[in-house]
């Protein structure tokens, strides 16, 4: 290469990277810098124990308590590869790409509903142990959650409310 190939190399990835990071002053960026960025907490985080290493599932609710709404758009393990976000409808199971997570609000994940689905795990889980999952959002921040795999038959408790805990 020449020298001036080599200046206008230079400047050409200059913008690119300038514009890269212009790029990434989202929405999430101007929520915080206003203090409406979502606050998100998830608790009562589980899994079954897997009957083998094909599927499981993870529920848990997420609560928002801002007036900003959110997106739960994915989530990674050490456990799978593969993570999937799944909601019933009808009775049947489907994967999306997104769930609402509503501001002032929950997304609840629970048996028979929404929930987070690993395919293909590298080992099966046992009572007792924990699984560690990392949510990703649309505007906040990764959550890491600790869940803990619990007996095939149990059902998260609800309050008087009909709310998960």
């Amino acid at each position: 290469m020449n020298a001036r190939t080599t200046r206008t190399l230079a400047a050409a990835l200059s913008l690119t990277a300038a514009l890269a990071i212009s790029g990434c002053s989202s929405d999430s960026e101007s929520a915080s810098a206003s203090g409406d960025a979502p606050k998100l907490t998830v608790s009562g985080g589980y899994m079954p124990e897997p009957v083998n290493n094909q599927m499981a599932g993870a529920f848990m609710v997420i609560k928002n308590d801002s007036k900003t709404a959110d997106k739960l758009t994915g989530a990674t393990s050490t456990l799978s590869d593969d993570l999937q976000i799944h909601e019933t409808k009808d009775q049947k199971m489907q994967q999306v790409q997104s769930m609402d997570v509503p501001a002032n609000g929950e997304l609840k994940l629970e048996r028979g509903g929404s929930h987070v689905m690993f395919m293909g795990l590298k080992n099966t889980p046992k009572v007792g142990d924990k699984v560690t999952v990392e949510l990703r959002f649309e505007k906040s921040g990764p959550v890491k959650v600790e869940l803990d795999v619990k007996e095939r038959t149990y059902k998260a408790p609800t309050s008087t409310d009909g709310t998960a805990h």
